[in-house]
């Protein structure tokens, strides 16, 4: 088998820079991604710790629950 010409490497060299343009591209994205959905968490988290807080307060308001009946 002959080995590549010059050219053949010229053109594999061109298609290994455009797919590292590419796959940085990509990267790029899903990092912003990660970023945007890992703020998305934080908020989703902090808001359901105010939303049992304010059960929490609720149920605290209740009456205590009554062991027995009362007889009529």
């Amino acid at each position: 088998m002959a080995p590549p010409s010059l050219s053949q490497i010229a053109e594999r060299v061109d298609r290994l820079l455009v797919r590292h343009a590419e796959l940085q591209r990509i990267n790029a994205l899903l990092s912003q991604q990660l970023s945007e959905l890992t703020h998305e968490r934080d908020s989703l988290r902090s808001r359901l710790q105010a939303a049992r807080a304010r059960i929490d307060a609720l149920l605290d308001r209740l009456p205590a629950a009554q062991d027995t009946k009362d007889a009529p």
